[in-house]
């Protein structure tokens, strides 16, 4: 996506780092005898979210209401692809790995996406992905010109067409469509499991996987860029490995703790909510 364009210098990575670095926290886990239990993070204060409210239907809200968290999730996704496309061309390097600020905003999408499932219904994520995708290829290509390398270069090179550019923009399409309808069907398969984190943490390995091989692929192979071209795939590995460290770490959590206030909001606005949802 948007977050995957990634500024570094021309040093060649050495991929079997992360592997190191993923052999290390193994290792330190078994040595320590911890296991990943995603319910432990609600002993530290964070609200468990209620499993008994799983089935959740359009029909439960007013079509006045239907449009409003439209528009405002549809804005949503705009503005982290936005600021996403901005960020990406802010690089910084942590333990010697080369990444950028957009790999932390990115994710937010895949959040509001799976929120958007769990409350509203498939549909209504499906729609927005929709309606987003087009403004989000002119927000890509627009950004990406107007702000290159981070750096505002004026609406003079509007007036140019931009291959390099172009490529990025329309890989950010591709990655965003295929990765977020994935996304959507994942998370809409598992959301009725007990165990209230799969879904999410499934939705996002998967919906993360195809969004950063599809952006990638699409613009960097056989790229102008020679360094681009020679190292995509090492870099993407990189990406999507900060990608999971960060969703599953941060977001994954986060989501519980969104599942409940806006499950609170919605019952306090909408009484037949609670009613529709305490039946299912």
């Amino acid at each position: 996506m948007e977050n995957d364009i990634i500024i570094c210098s021309k040093n060649t990575l050495a991929p079997n780092k992360v592997w190191d670095i993923i052999a290390a926290l193994v290792n330190w886990r078994l040595a320590n005898h911890v296991k990943f239990e995603p319910e432990a993070c609600f002993q530290f204060g964070f609200p468990r979210p209620q499993t008994k409210l799983k089935r959740y239907s359009m029909n439960h809200f007013t079509p006045a209401q239907q449009r409003k968290a439209l528009g405002y999730l549809v804005l949503f996704h705009l503005v982290i692809i936005a600021s996403s496309n901005y960020l990406v061309q802010i690089p910084f390097t942590i333990f010697g790995f080369h990444t950028t600020w957009g790999a932390f905003t990115f994710p937010f999408i895949f959040l509001a996406t799976d929120l958007t499932v769990r409350i509203f219904g498939a549909g209504l994520a499906r729609k927005i992905i929709f309606l987003v995708m087009l403004p989000a290829l002119a927000v890509s290509y627009l950004l990406s010109v107007v702000f290159f390398e981070g750096q505002y270069q004026g609406l003079a090179p509007l007036s140019e067409f931009n291959l390099f550019v172009a490529r990025i923009a329309i890989a950010s399409f591709m990655a965003y469509l295929l990765g977020q309808i994935l996304d959507v069907h994942v998370f809409n398969r598992l959301r009725q499991m007990k165990q209230w984190w799969v879904a999410p943490t499934c939705s996002t390995l998967f919906g993360n996987a195809l969004d950063t091989i599809a952006f990638f692929s699409i613009a960097f192979y056989q790229s102008s860029d020679p360094f681009m071209a020679e190292h995509w795939t090492e870099i993407a590995l990189v990406d999507y490995t900060f990608k999971l460290i960060i969703s599953l770490g941060l977001f994954v959590p986060m989501y519980g703790v969104l599942l409940n206030y806006l499950i609170k909001k919605l019952t306090a606005v909408n009484p037949n909510f609670a009613m529709a949802s305490v039946k299912a």
